[in-house]
């Protein structure tokens, strides 16, 4: 499968790539230019071109961290019988992509916790090396900043909310409650959205209670990583439901009954064939019974009634893709995964059922009963 995020592949890990996307490059400058003063205050006699390369050196610092986050959650992904598809370092720190495999909530639960897991036992490599030096020094000064880096990262992903990792534990402790992984997803994402308003809150009362007033910057940041959050929530919630929705999805359910003519036949015999018959699509095979085409009711209706008599059903079937033939028992990604790679565009593709075609699948209907709220 390719990679999903677009960036630059500096390696790979657990057979997936591993991505910077473009927009690391501006979290890296961002947060470069944040770390300076920190770096001034404890090194007042550095110059600024060293001042900035010691503030680089820890946000390559805080990245390696959230890489290992990554790793760990792609390496346990495999162990668990997933694919990786692609780890990717991002403007929020980074994700890994992983499909296939069976869901269990164990294994959900297990993928998301190693990440912040990871990162907590950095933080105490860190300090243990932090504890380590004699004297302040730039060194000190990274080893404190990647404890308490790693520390925040760990225990802040330990939040039960989507799309935090401890939101997917707290979605697979649902699922394994009630058997409902959407259930799952949609609790812990109304609780991710809950902690992206404490967030911004937590920060608006904190000075208040100390009768300061909220830092204009903190709150700023407060909010982008509320809306992120919330988003991030949200978007979850929906996928649960798609994902529902997905799950439900059968060829049985969807198909339409087929009526067969065989090529060559005249186009009256189209009408003959499908008098009585309900909801039908008339499906046009050949010799050996293997699917051709369909035919447009309209394009029948176009075959002026002196022509109908010698006009053959060869004149108005629309062909099938080569190979776009679903089984009627297909369901599910499988399904959609067919559709995808044969349908060419097509608007109808037909069903078989041993060999035989019983039906045709609209794509249009397959795309309408994966949108929310929509009844099969």
């Amino acid at each position: 499968m390719p990679p999903r995020s677009s960036g630059w592949r500096i390696g790979r890990v657990a057979g997936a790539p591993v991505l910077v996307t473009p927009s690391w490059l501006l979290a890296a400058v961002v947060l470069t230019v944040l770390f300076a003063p920190t770096v001034r205050f404890w090194a007042p006699a550095t110059g600024t071109p060293g001042v900035l390369v010691v503030s680089f050196v820890f946000v390559l610092l805080l990245f390696g961290s959230v890489f290992c986050h990554e790793v760990a959650h792609a390496l346990v992904a495999r162990s668990r019988g997933h694919r990786v598809d692609e780890l990717a370092l991002t403007l929020w720190g980074g994700h890994t992509a992983y499909s296939g495999g069976a869901h269990r909530p164990g294994d959900t639960a297990l993928v998301a916790v190693v990440g912040p897991l990871t990162n907590l036992a950095l933080a105490l490599a860190f300090w243990v090396g932090f504890q380590a030096q004699s004297v302040e020094s730039v060194p000190a000064l990274l080893l404190y900043a990647g404890a308490f880096s790693n520390a925040f990262v760990g225990a802040f992903n330990l939040l039960p909310g989507l799309p935090l990792d401890g939101g997917q534990v707290l979605e697979a402790a649902v699922w394994k409650a009630t058997g409902s992984r959407t259930r799952g997803t949609v609790v812990a994402g109304w609780v991710g959205r809950v902690v992206g308003v404490g967030v911004v809150v937590g920060v608006l009362l904190w000075p208040l209670t100390s009768g300061s007033r909220p830092d204009v910057v903190q709150v700023m940041w407060a909010a982008l990583i509320g809306a992120f959050l919330w988003s991030g929530a949200t978007e979850a919630m929906r996928t649960g439901r798609r994902r529902e929705a997905l799950a439900g999805l059968t060829v049985r359910s969807l198909a339409t009954p087929a009526v067969l003519v065989t090529q060559g036949s005249g186009v009256a015999d189209v009408g003959r064939a499908a008098e009585g018959r309900g909801e039908t699509v008339v499906v046009v095979v050949d010799r050996s019974h293997a699917p051709v085409g369909w035919v447009d009711p309209r394009a029948v209706a176009a075959v002026p009634a002196d022509q109908v008599a010698a006009t053959t059903v060869d004149a108005v079937v629309v062909p099938f893709p080569a190979g776009s033939a679903v089984r009627a028992d297909a369901s599910g990604p499988e399904l959609l995964q067919h559709l995808a790679g044969t349908s060419g565009g097509s608007r109808v593709v037909p069903v078989v059922d041993d060999g035989r075609v019983t039906g045709v699948l609209d794509v249009a209907r397959v795309a309408a009963a994966l949108r929310p709220g929509s009844r099969q």
